[in-house]
């Protein structure tokens, strides 16, 4: 497998990396705080988990909530961290918060392809 974690997102570059990307395969922003608890617990596993997979089957993109790229985590309404967004031709179609197991989030990836 080779996909790799994290493809990093900024303010500037989001509508490029998750938007428009959204539209050729899935895309999953994992929205995280460096100060995070729960953040430095999920990725490893968001790393683990996306191994598994091939890179045209999806892209996990990661935003550090820091600065300007607030302004992203507010348009769509994140109130803590972790917040992991699914998004699918430019739309938002599913999320969770805080760290999950590693079956948690292979089947979350899973259910979200399926929509795909």
């Amino acid at each position: 497998m080779n996909n790799t974690y994290p493809v990093e997102v900024s303010f500037e570059s989001f509508e490029a990396l998750v938007i428009d990307q959204s539209h050729k395969q899935l895309v999953v922003l994992d929205i995280s705080a460096e100060w995070c608890g729960p953040c430095k617990i999920l990725e490893p596993i968001l790393n683990s988990v996306t191994a598994e997979y091939n890179e045209d089957e999806f892209t996990l993109t990661k935003l550090e909530a820091e600065d300007e790229n607030m302004k992203i985590a507010g348009q769509f309404s994140v109130c803590g961290f972790p917040t992991v967004i699914a998004f699918i031709r430019g739309e938002e179609v599913d999320r969770f918060h805080s760290a999950q197991s590693h079956d948690f989030v292979r089947n979350f990836i899973d259910q979200n392809l399926e929509k795909f």
